[in-house]
């Protein structure tokens, strides 16, 4: 997963109605650029459901947010 997938995903995103809560399968998630994993933070926060979400990118996303670069308030 790369920054270039993160444009398509706001927008299937923003089609799913507000009273449904969205889920991002990660099954297949092999890679993942810094953008994508800042952008999965986001996700999280915002109320989107990570399902089978690979350590690896878990234990990024944990640390972004510890450092302050998950950027989970904002862009």
């Amino acid at each position: 997963m790369e920054a270039i997938h993160i444009s398509e995903l706001k927008e299937l995103l923003a089609l799913q109605p507000s009273d449904r809560r969205p889920v991002l399968d990660l099954k297949n998630i092999k890679l993942a650029d810094r953008e994508a994993v800042r952008f999965l933070s986001k996700c999280e926060a915002a109320g989107v459901t990570l399902q089978n979400c690979p350590a690896f990118i878990r234990e990024w996303i944990a640390r972004e947010d510890a450092e302050g670069g998950g950027e989970r308030n904002g862009d």
